[in-house]
């Protein structure tokens, strides 16, 4: 679990990146929570934008893409989400304690 420090040292960190990935009206599916999964082990901070035409809750959106790749949900700010996993190969995020 993430402290609200890291949290916000996180969103810091991911305010200039663009999303990567995007949820569109088809919602959250395994091919995509795999793709995530693997651009989380390289990147370890990513966006998800979530469409216009995604007609599911948000937070549920958010959810199922942090439940699904076993990654921290950092924030939903608006349709973006952010998420955070430590990789185990590529780590270069040294959070504050």
């Amino acid at each position: 679990m993430l402290t609200g420090k890291q949290k916000r040292y996180l969103r810091a960190a991911a305010h200039h990146l663009t999303p990567i990935f995007q949820v569109g009206k088809g919602g959250v599916n395994e091919n995509m929570l795999k793709q995530i999964k693997e651009a989380l082990e390289v990147r370890e901070l990513l966006k998800v934008s979530i469409l216009q035409n995604n007609t599911d809750d948000k937070h549920d959106v958010a959810q199922a893409l942090a439940e699904g790749t076993d990654a921290e949900l950092v924030q939903l700010i608006g349709h973006t989400v952010v998420l955070y996993k430590e990789s185990t190969e590529n780590k270069t995020i040294v959070l504050p304690s």
